[in-house]
């Protein structure tokens, strides 16, 4: 029951966030700082080799796991970053 629950939060808090980040940039800006932070604190558990429980399940996260988690986070953080502050938004032309 509960992984179910933890499969659900998780599509609908994935769909939301992709909805919020195709259509507003600040929202990109929020999501760029949100990874790298995230990329941040994944890599350090895998630097200091600390295996992390997810919440309410019998599931750990082993070092290796939470430092391919980083890479990934960082390369979202990138991502988010260069289509929320570095490339310019199409401007629409109503004629």
């Amino acid at each position: 029951m509960n992984i179910a629950l933890w499969i659900v939060a998780g599509v609908v808090d994935a769909g939301a966030s992709l909805y919020f980040a195709l259509r507003y940039r600040e929202f990109r800006k929020f999501l760029a700082g949100a990874f790298f932070m995230s990329s941040g604190v994944l890599f350090y558990f895998y630097l200091a080799d600390v295996s992390v429980p997810l919440l309410g399940t019998g599931f750990v996260f082993t070092p290796l796991v939470n430092g391919a988690r980083g890479i990934v986070h960082f390369i979202f953080f990138v991502l988010c970053f260069y289509f929320g502050f570095v490339s310019k938004p199409k401007t629409i032309t109503r004629e």
